[in-house]
Protein backbone atom coordinates (compact mmCIF):
# COMPACT_ATOMS: atom_id res chain seq x y z
CA UNK A 1 0.00 0.00 0.00
CA UNK A 2 1.12 3.17 -1.09
CA UNK A 3 2.56 5.62 1.84
CA UNK A 4 -0.29 8.38 2.31
CA UNK A 5 -0.09 11.09 5.38
CA UNK A 6 -3.67 11.06 5.14
CA UNK A 7 -4.42 7.38 5.20
CA UNK A 8 -4.74 6.42 9.17
CA UNK A 9 -2.96 2.94 8.40
CA UNK A 10 0.37 2.01 6.97
CA UNK A 11 2.38 -1.41 7.02
CA UNK A 12 5.40 -2.04 8.42
CA UNK A 13 7.17 -5.46 7.91
CA UNK A 14 4.20 -8.04 7.14
CA UNK A 15 2.86 -6.40 10.54
CA UNK A 16 -1.14 -5.85 10.55
CA UNK A 17 -1.98 -2.02 9.84
CA UNK A 18 -1.22 0.59 12.90
CA UNK A 19 -2.30 3.61 13.49
CA UNK A 20 0.96 5.97 11.79
CA UNK A 21 0.32 8.79 14.40
CA UNK A 22 -0.10 6.90 17.32
CA UNK A 23 3.12 6.38 19.67
CA UNK A 24 3.72 2.30 20.85
CA UNK A 25 3.16 3.81 24.37
CA UNK A 26 -0.45 4.79 23.13
CA UNK A 27 -1.37 1.54 21.27
CA UNK A 28 -0.64 -0.37 24.26
CA UNK A 29 -2.29 2.08 26.36
CA UNK A 30 -5.49 1.80 23.73
CA UNK A 31 -5.15 -1.75 22.99
CA UNK A 32 -3.22 -4.03 25.51
CA UNK A 33 -3.17 -7.34 23.32
CA UNK A 34 -2.07 -4.98 20.53
CA UNK A 35 1.31 -6.93 20.99
CA UNK A 36 0.89 -9.89 22.15
CA UNK A 37 1.80 -11.76 19.18
CA UNK A 38 4.76 -9.76 18.45
CA UNK A 39 8.75 -9.27 18.96
CA UNK A 40 10.53 -7.43 20.70
CA UNK A 41 12.05 -5.76 17.45
CA UNK A 42 8.46 -5.50 15.66
CA UNK A 43 7.43 -3.43 18.61
CA UNK A 44 10.52 -1.52 18.33
CA UNK A 45 9.68 -1.50 14.48
CA UNK A 46 6.63 1.07 15.01
CA UNK A 47 8.71 3.83 16.79
CA UNK A 48 10.24 6.27 15.29
CA UNK A 49 13.07 5.42 13.12
CA UNK A 50 13.42 1.97 14.49
CA UNK A 51 16.52 2.14 15.95
CA UNK A 52 17.36 2.75 19.40
CA UNK A 53 20.04 5.56 19.80
CA UNK A 54 21.00 8.37 22.52
CA UNK A 55 18.31 10.96 22.78
CA UNK A 56 15.81 9.94 19.48
CA UNK A 57 11.91 9.49 18.83
CA UNK A 58 12.91 5.73 19.20
CA UNK A 59 14.15 5.54 22.17
CA UNK A 60 11.94 7.99 23.94
CA UNK A 61 8.59 6.13 22.45
CA UNK A 62 10.31 2.40 23.54
CA UNK A 63 11.28 4.38 27.36
CA UNK A 64 7.57 5.55 27.70
CA UNK A 65 6.08 2.22 26.63
CA UNK A 66 8.12 0.33 29.31
CA UNK A 67 6.64 2.82 31.72
CA UNK A 68 3.54 1.27 31.18
CA UNK A 69 4.04 -2.72 30.52
CA UNK A 70 2.38 -4.74 33.37
CA UNK A 71 5.60 -6.49 34.91
CA UNK A 72 4.97 -10.09 32.82
CA UNK A 73 5.63 -8.19 29.62
CA UNK A 74 8.03 -6.28 31.15
CA UNK A 75 10.00 -10.09 32.01
CA UNK A 76 9.27 -11.07 28.39
CA UNK A 77 11.24 -8.13 26.81
CA UNK A 78 14.21 -8.77 28.94
CA UNK A 79 14.10 -12.74 28.40
CA UNK A 80 13.91 -12.12 24.54
CA UNK A 81 16.68 -9.80 25.07
CA UNK A 82 19.23 -12.64 26.09
CA UNK A 83 17.26 -15.50 24.31
CA UNK A 84 17.09 -13.50 20.91
CA UNK A 85 20.03 -11.22 20.29
CA UNK A 86 19.03 -8.68 17.60
CA UNK A 87 20.89 -5.51 16.18
CA UNK A 88 19.70 -3.24 19.59
CA UNK A 89 19.16 -6.19 21.73
CA UNK A 90 21.91 -4.85 24.94
CA UNK A 91 20.39 -0.90 24.07
CA UNK A 92 16.90 -2.42 24.78
CA UNK A 93 18.59 -4.64 27.83
CA UNK A 94 19.83 -1.22 29.08
CA UNK A 95 16.45 0.46 28.86
CA UNK A 96 14.62 -2.27 30.36
CA UNK A 97 16.96 -2.70 33.73
CA UNK A 98 16.51 1.08 34.09
CA UNK A 99 12.89 0.27 34.52
CA UNK A 100 12.88 -2.22 36.53
CA UNK A 101 15.22 -0.12 39.19
CA UNK A 102 12.03 2.54 38.46
CA UNK A 103 9.90 -0.24 40.25
CA UNK A 104 12.08 -1.23 43.13
CA UNK A 105 11.64 2.88 43.80
CA UNK A 106 14.74 3.65 42.69
CA UNK A 107 15.23 7.10 40.90
CA UNK A 108 16.56 6.16 37.61
CA UNK A 109 18.67 8.26 35.85
CA UNK A 110 19.45 6.79 32.39
CA UNK A 111 22.85 6.67 30.96
CA UNK A 112 24.15 6.71 27.21
CA UNK A 113 24.11 4.26 24.84
CA UNK A 114 27.02 4.70 23.25
CA UNK A 115 29.55 6.63 24.53
CA UNK A 116 30.27 10.32 23.65
CA UNK A 117 33.76 12.36 23.67
CA UNK A 118 33.95 14.44 27.04
CA UNK A 119 30.03 12.60 28.63
CA UNK A 120 30.41 10.03 31.01
CA UNK A 121 29.53 7.05 29.72
CA UNK A 122 27.24 4.92 32.47
CA UNK A 123 24.43 2.93 31.83
CA UNK A 124 22.58 4.47 34.38
CA UNK A 125 22.36 5.65 37.78
CA UNK A 126 19.51 4.86 40.62
CA UNK A 127 19.27 6.27 44.03
CA UNK A 128 17.34 6.01 46.90
CA UNK A 129 15.22 7.89 48.86
CA UNK A 130 18.24 8.52 51.04
CA UNK A 131 20.34 9.91 48.78
CA UNK A 132 22.68 6.72 48.16
CA UNK A 133 24.00 6.44 44.20
CA UNK A 134 24.20 3.13 42.59
CA UNK A 135 26.09 3.59 38.90
CA UNK A 136 24.77 0.50 36.64
CA UNK A 137 26.34 -1.38 33.96
CA UNK A 138 24.44 -3.69 31.73
CA UNK A 139 26.07 -6.47 30.43
CA UNK A 140 24.71 -9.15 28.45
CA UNK A 141 27.21 -11.79 28.92
CA UNK A 142 30.50 -12.40 31.01
CA UNK A 143 31.98 -13.97 28.56
CA UNK A 144 33.78 -10.71 27.91
CA UNK A 145 36.13 -9.40 30.43
CA UNK A 146 35.43 -5.98 31.83
CA UNK A 147 38.08 -3.38 31.91
CA UNK A 148 36.95 -1.82 35.25
CA UNK A 149 39.44 0.71 35.79
CA UNK A 150 38.83 1.90 32.13
CA UNK A 151 34.81 1.62 32.28
CA UNK A 152 32.48 1.76 35.03
CA UNK A 153 35.25 2.08 37.71
CA UNK A 154 36.10 5.05 36.13
CA UNK A 155 32.72 6.62 35.24
CA UNK A 156 31.78 6.57 39.08
CA UNK A 157 34.98 8.25 39.75
CA UNK A 158 34.25 10.79 36.89
CA UNK A 159 30.69 11.17 38.61
CA UNK A 160 32.63 11.79 42.05
CA UNK A 161 34.87 14.03 40.68
CA UNK A 162 31.67 16.41 38.78
CA UNK A 163 30.34 16.96 42.26
CA UNK A 164 27.41 14.63 41.18
CA UNK A 165 27.64 11.52 44.21
CA UNK A 166 29.54 11.32 46.25
CA UNK A 167 31.98 8.74 47.57
CA UNK A 168 30.79 7.43 50.91
CA UNK A 169 27.42 6.98 49.60
CA UNK A 170 27.64 5.28 46.14
CA UNK A 171 29.01 2.19 44.74
CA UNK A 172 28.58 -0.06 41.41
CA UNK A 173 26.04 -2.59 40.50
CA UNK A 174 26.70 -4.82 37.33
CA UNK A 175 23.89 -6.56 35.45
CA UNK A 176 24.78 -9.37 33.63
CA UNK A 177 22.47 -11.11 31.25
CA UNK A 178 22.63 -14.39 32.69
CA UNK A 179 23.03 -16.16 35.97
CA UNK A 180 26.62 -17.74 35.05
CA UNK A 181 28.59 -14.66 36.11
CA UNK A 182 31.84 -16.78 37.29
CA UNK A 183 34.30 -15.11 35.88
CA UNK A 184 33.48 -11.72 37.04
CA UNK A 185 33.33 -12.31 40.14
CA UNK A 186 36.51 -13.42 40.08
CA UNK A 187 38.06 -10.52 37.94
CA UNK A 188 36.20 -8.06 40.99
CA UNK A 189 36.81 -10.18 43.60
CA UNK A 190 40.69 -10.10 42.65
CA UNK A 191 40.58 -5.96 41.48
CA UNK A 192 40.76 -2.80 43.69
CA UNK A 193 37.32 -2.07 43.38
CA UNK A 194 35.45 -5.50 44.99
CA UNK A 195 34.52 -3.51 48.07
CA UNK A 196 32.93 -0.98 45.49
CA UNK A 197 31.09 -3.44 43.40
CA UNK A 198 28.19 -6.09 43.20
CA UNK A 199 27.22 -8.33 40.41
CA UNK A 200 23.74 -9.29 39.90
CA UNK A 201 21.73 -11.41 37.46
CA UNK A 202 19.13 -10.13 35.00
CA UNK A 203 16.94 -13.01 36.09
CA UNK A 204 17.77 -12.39 39.99
CA UNK A 205 17.04 -9.20 39.43
CA UNK A 206 13.59 -10.03 37.88
CA UNK A 207 13.35 -12.39 41.07
CA UNK A 208 13.85 -9.25 43.18
CA UNK A 209 11.01 -7.29 41.63
CA UNK A 210 8.63 -10.16 41.54
CA UNK A 211 9.18 -10.22 45.46
CA UNK A 212 8.63 -7.15 46.06
CA UNK A 213 5.26 -7.27 44.40
CA UNK A 214 4.18 -10.12 46.61
CA UNK A 215 5.00 -8.10 49.42
CA UNK A 216 2.44 -5.49 51.36
CA UNK A 217 4.96 -3.13 53.33
CA UNK A 218 7.18 -0.67 51.45
CA UNK A 219 9.56 -1.14 54.56
CA UNK A 220 10.32 -4.77 53.53
CA UNK A 221 10.81 -3.45 50.08
CA UNK A 222 13.18 -0.92 51.29
CA UNK A 223 15.25 -3.76 53.34
CA UNK A 224 15.23 -5.87 49.80
CA UNK A 225 16.92 -3.18 48.43
CA UNK A 226 19.69 -2.97 50.57
CA UNK A 227 21.06 -6.12 48.80
CA UNK A 228 22.01 -4.03 46.01
CA UNK A 229 25.00 -2.05 48.08
CA UNK A 230 28.26 -4.08 48.49
CA UNK A 231 28.54 -5.48 52.02
CA UNK A 232 30.84 -7.21 54.62
CA UNK A 233 29.32 -9.68 56.02
CA UNK A 234 31.46 -10.61 58.30
CA UNK A 235 28.58 -9.60 60.62
CA UNK A 236 25.09 -10.58 59.63
CA UNK A 237 23.04 -8.43 61.60
CA UNK A 238 21.50 -6.97 58.96
CA UNK A 239 21.23 -10.09 57.03
CA UNK A 240 19.20 -11.07 59.71
CA UNK A 241 16.99 -8.24 59.82
CA UNK A 242 16.00 -8.45 56.25
CA UNK A 243 14.86 -11.91 57.14
CA UNK A 244 12.70 -10.54 59.94
CA UNK A 245 10.79 -8.01 58.56
CA UNK A 246 10.53 -10.49 55.14
CA UNK A 247 8.95 -12.60 57.19
CA UNK A 248 6.51 -10.20 59.43
CA UNK A 249 5.45 -9.01 55.75
CA UNK A 250 4.20 -12.31 54.58
CA UNK A 251 2.38 -12.89 58.03
CA UNK A 252 0.06 -10.04 56.63
CA UNK A 253 -1.22 -12.72 54.19
CA UNK A 254 -1.95 -15.12 57.35
CA UNK A 255 -5.22 -12.77 58.61
CA UNK A 256 -7.79 -15.00 57.57
CA UNK A 257 -10.15 -15.07 60.13
CA UNK A 258 -13.48 -12.28 61.09
CA UNK A 259 -12.99 -11.28 64.44
CA UNK A 260 -15.64 -8.38 64.86
CA UNK A 261 -17.36 -7.54 68.25
CA UNK A 262 -20.33 -8.76 66.64
CA UNK A 263 -18.67 -12.29 66.32
CA UNK A 264 -17.95 -14.79 69.28
CA UNK A 265 -14.54 -13.97 70.29
CA UNK A 266 -13.71 -17.59 69.49
CA UNK A 267 -15.23 -18.18 66.42
CA UNK A 268 -13.05 -17.98 63.29
CA UNK A 269 -14.20 -17.88 59.73
CA UNK A 270 -11.33 -19.62 57.45
CA UNK A 271 -11.32 -17.53 54.20
CA UNK A 272 -12.70 -19.34 51.27
CA UNK A 273 -10.13 -18.54 47.98
CA UNK A 274 -12.03 -15.41 45.79
CA UNK A 275 -10.18 -15.05 42.31
CA UNK A 276 -11.77 -11.43 40.73
CA UNK A 277 -8.79 -9.50 41.94
CA UNK A 278 -7.86 -8.45 38.66
CA UNK A 279 -11.68 -7.84 37.24
CA UNK A 280 -11.57 -5.30 39.82
CA UNK A 281 -8.23 -3.47 38.66
CA UNK A 282 -9.50 -3.47 35.30
CA UNK A 283 -12.70 -2.13 36.16
CA UNK A 284 -11.13 0.34 38.46
CA UNK A 285 -8.42 1.31 35.51
CA UNK A 286 -11.36 1.75 33.27
CA UNK A 287 -13.21 4.09 35.64
CA UNK A 288 -10.41 6.32 35.98
CA UNK A 289 -9.35 6.47 32.74
CA UNK A 290 -6.01 5.33 33.79
CA UNK A 291 -2.99 2.93 32.98
CA UNK A 292 -2.20 1.37 36.58
CA UNK A 293 1.04 -0.42 37.35
CA UNK A 294 1.90 -3.33 39.95
CA UNK A 295 4.00 -2.15 42.99
CA UNK A 296 2.97 -4.14 45.49
CA UNK A 297 1.02 -7.05 46.13
CA UNK A 298 -2.13 -4.76 46.41
CA UNK A 299 -1.08 -1.81 45.57
CA UNK A 300 -1.17 0.19 41.81
CA UNK A 301 -0.29 3.78 40.53
CA UNK A 302 0.03 5.42 37.79
CA UNK A 303 3.47 6.36 35.67
CA UNK A 304 4.08 9.45 37.10
CA UNK A 305 3.24 8.18 40.81
CA UNK A 306 0.36 10.65 40.82
CA UNK A 307 -2.26 8.78 41.83
CA UNK A 308 -2.21 5.66 43.90
CA UNK A 309 -4.95 2.34 44.19
CA UNK A 310 -4.69 0.11 46.89
CA UNK A 311 -7.34 -2.75 46.14
CA UNK A 312 -8.10 -5.78 48.19
CA UNK A 313 -11.51 -7.86 47.92
CA UNK A 314 -13.78 -9.84 49.82
CA UNK A 315 -15.98 -13.01 49.90
CA UNK A 316 -19.57 -12.16 51.49
CA UNK A 317 -19.40 -13.78 55.03
CA UNK A 318 -23.45 -13.67 54.56
CA UNK A 319 -25.33 -16.83 53.73
CA UNK A 320 -27.43 -14.30 50.91
CA UNK A 321 -26.72 -12.37 47.78
CA UNK A 322 -29.55 -9.89 48.81
CA UNK A 323 -27.77 -9.41 52.08
CA UNK A 324 -23.89 -9.17 52.52
CA UNK A 325 -21.46 -8.59 54.77
CA UNK A 326 -17.67 -8.19 53.63
CA UNK A 327 -14.89 -7.95 55.79
CA UNK A 328 -11.35 -6.38 54.80
CA UNK A 329 -7.79 -5.87 57.08
CA UNK A 330 -6.35 -1.99 56.57
CA UNK A 331 -2.86 -1.69 58.15
CA UNK A 332 -1.12 1.36 59.82
CA UNK A 333 1.84 0.75 57.08
CA UNK A 334 -1.08 0.96 54.25
CA UNK A 335 -2.31 4.38 55.74
CA UNK A 336 1.12 5.58 55.32
CA UNK A 337 1.76 4.68 51.94
CA UNK A 338 -1.33 6.29 50.85
CA UNK A 339 -0.70 9.63 52.49
CA UNK A 340 2.07 10.20 50.40
CA UNK A 341 0.48 10.53 46.89
CA UNK A 342 -1.60 13.92 45.94
CA UNK A 343 -4.16 11.45 44.59
CA UNK A 344 -5.20 8.19 46.60
CA UNK A 345 -7.79 5.42 46.59
CA UNK A 346 -8.97 2.26 48.22
CA UNK A 347 -11.18 0.25 46.39
CA UNK A 348 -13.08 -3.09 47.89
CA UNK A 349 -14.34 -5.27 46.05
CA UNK A 350 -17.43 -7.25 47.64
CA UNK A 351 -17.96 -10.78 46.73
CA UNK A 352 -17.43 -9.88 42.61
CA UNK A 353 -16.14 -7.37 40.45
CA UNK A 354 -19.66 -6.05 40.11
CA UNK A 355 -19.23 -4.74 43.58
CA UNK A 356 -16.23 -2.93 43.46
CA UNK A 357 -16.14 0.47 45.61
CA UNK A 358 -13.56 2.80 44.94
CA UNK A 359 -13.34 5.59 47.42
CA UNK A 360 -10.79 8.51 47.82
CA UNK A 361 -8.65 8.09 50.76
CA UNK A 362 -9.14 11.59 51.72
CA UNK A 363 -12.81 10.59 52.67
CA UNK A 364 -11.93 7.11 53.84
CA UNK A 365 -8.89 7.95 56.03
CA UNK A 366 -10.82 9.96 58.56
CA UNK A 367 -13.01 6.97 59.02
CA UNK A 368 -10.25 5.00 60.24
CA UNK A 369 -10.46 5.96 63.70
CA UNK A 370 -13.92 4.50 64.45
CA UNK A 371 -13.00 0.78 63.23
CA UNK A 372 -12.54 -2.00 65.56
CA UNK A 373 -8.99 -3.04 65.88
CA UNK A 374 -6.88 -5.88 66.45
CA UNK A 375 -3.61 -6.12 67.72
CA UNK A 376 -1.16 -8.95 68.31
CA UNK A 377 2.29 -9.74 68.29
CA UNK A 378 3.89 -5.89 67.27
CA UNK A 379 1.32 -5.68 64.69
CA UNK A 380 -2.16 -3.52 64.12
CA UNK A 381 -5.00 -3.88 61.62
CA UNK A 382 -7.81 -1.83 61.24
CA UNK A 383 -11.39 -4.07 60.39
CA UNK A 384 -12.99 -2.38 57.34
CA UNK A 385 -16.55 -3.89 57.15
CA UNK A 386 -19.21 -3.20 54.49
CA UNK A 387 -22.98 -4.31 55.13
CA UNK A 388 -24.84 -4.80 51.69
CA UNK A 389 -28.56 -4.43 52.56
CA UNK A 390 -31.14 -2.83 50.64
CA UNK A 391 -29.27 -2.33 47.71
CA UNK A 392 -26.86 0.24 49.76
CA UNK A 393 -22.89 -0.23 50.84
CA UNK A 394 -22.86 0.60 54.54
CA UNK A 395 -19.29 1.20 55.86
CA UNK A 396 -19.54 0.76 59.75
CA UNK A 397 -18.31 2.98 62.15
CA UNK A 398 -18.70 0.99 65.85
CA UNK A 399 -16.73 3.37 67.45
CA UNK A 400 -18.96 6.88 67.01
CA UNK A 401 -21.41 7.36 69.99
CA UNK A 402 -24.28 6.68 68.02
CA UNK A 403 -22.74 3.94 65.88
CA UNK A 404 -24.57 4.58 62.44
CA UNK A 405 -22.83 3.61 59.57
CA UNK A 406 -21.67 5.65 56.37
CA UNK A 407 -23.50 5.19 53.51
CA UNK A 408 -20.54 4.56 50.73
CA UNK A 409 -22.56 3.10 48.07
CA UNK A 410 -22.13 6.41 45.31
CA UNK A 411 -18.59 5.12 44.86
CA UNK A 412 -19.91 2.21 43.74
CA UNK A 413 -18.26 1.88 39.81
Amino acid sequence: MPLNLKNKYITRYKTPYIPIMNTIATLYNETPDIFKDKSLPQILSFAGDRKLKDGNTTSSEFRNLLDIVQPNILFEFANYCLSNPFENSGLALQDIVNQIGKRLNFDVEYGLYKGKKNSIGFDGIWTTKDGYNIIIEVKTTDYIRINLSESVAKYRSALIDAGKIDKENSSILIVVGREDTGDLESQVRGSRYAWNIRIISTDALIQLLKLKETFNDAKTILQITELLKPREYTRVDKLIDLIFETSKDLQLDDIDTVETPSLSPTKKEKAIPVNFYLDCIHKIQNHLKQQLIKQTKITYTTKDNSLCVMCTISRNHNTTDKQGRFWFAFHPHQQKMLEEYPTAYVAFGCGDSQKTLLIPYALFGPLVKNMWTTEKENRMYWHVIINYKNDKFLLSQPKTTDHNPVDITEYLI
